[in-house]
């Protein structure tokens, strides 16, 4: 919740900021910026799914309010892009965001608030969509030349498919280990492996809005790990769990101090040159 919290309040501070400058119009159509205005709507879900543990109306309306932004806004994105085609190179892993992202995180916050069969729906409206961009990224990434600078930490976001939707799957089916989330478990491991190849270029980064990409990303590898380790109870289970909370922690802290920095100093939200 913590972390979902956080996001929250980053996300306010965008839209306060691209509102004093009325921007977010030509934000959303941005081919850079437009697929991170999509997660606006993805703490909403999830503050949803936690109010509904104490207020389940109150939480259903928030995680609905939600979903439909996700939708409205992922099918707005998305028909933009079939309408304005534009060279490959332009992508980057943020165009998983408004429908991989988003679908998924619905299909979770769906289940929790007690409407499977929505989530149902929305597991495969992220799950398709993921199988569909994670080819085209995939070659973008491996075919054209290297991203700005400024988006190389949202190579992090290659992590999430795979982990988002492991916990989404976890809260429609009860928790539970079947095939589909050991299927997903296997990718899973395979792009924690290739963020670790990573970790060179992400050190060689200058610190920018970019860097957020790890928050979402890895709270979400972080969650699918607690799980598993619930799940298959190896030894030293707590300690294992303790770790990753901790890691977690620091990280937020790091990227917490950063940006505070940063916004001091009056150069968190300015324009960063792409190409």
């Amino acid at each position: 919740m913590a972390a979902t919290v956080v996001h929250a309040v980053v996300a306010i501070a965008y839209l306060a900021d691209t509102l004093s400058h009325r921007r977010l119009a030509s934000d959303v159509a941005d081919p850079t910026l437009g697929p991170f205005t999509a997660l606006g709507f993805v703490p909403v879900m999830l503050i949803g799914a936690w109010v509904s543990g104490y207020q389940h109306s109150t939480g259903q309306v928030i995680v609905i309010v939600g979903v439909l932004g996700t939708a409205l806004l992922g099918a707005h994105l998305t028909g933009g892009w079939i309408t304005s085609p534009g060279p490959l190179q332009r992508w980057h892993p943020g165009y998983f965001l408004p429908s991989v992202a988003g679908g998924l995180v619905a299909a979770q916050s769906l289940a929790k608030v007690g409407w499977h069969d929505a989530g149902l729906v929305a597991f495969g409206y992220g799950a398709v969509s993921w199988l569909v961009l994670g080819s085209i990224l995939l070659v973008r990434l491996m075919t054209q030349p290297m991203l700005p600078a400024p988006l190389l930490p949202t190579m992090a976001i290659e992590i999430a498919p795979p982990v988002v939707a492991s916990n989404a799957w976890f809260a429609l089916n009860g928790g539970r280990s079947d095939v589909v989330v050991i299927l997903l478990a296997g990718y899973g491991v395979f792009m924690t492996l290739v963020q670790v190849r990573l970790i060179p270029l992400y050190l060689r980064s200058t610190f920018g809005p970019g860097f957020w990409s790890f928050s979402f990303s890895y709270a979400a590898l972080a969650t699918t790990a607690i799980t598993w380790l619930h799940l298959t109870s190896p030894t030293g289970k707590n300690g294992w769990a303790i770790i990753v909370v901790a890691a977690l922690t620091l990280g937020y802290a790091a990227l917490i101090a950063r940006t505070a920095i940063a916004v001091a100093r009056g150069k968190y939200f300015a324009r960063i040159p792409l190409a």
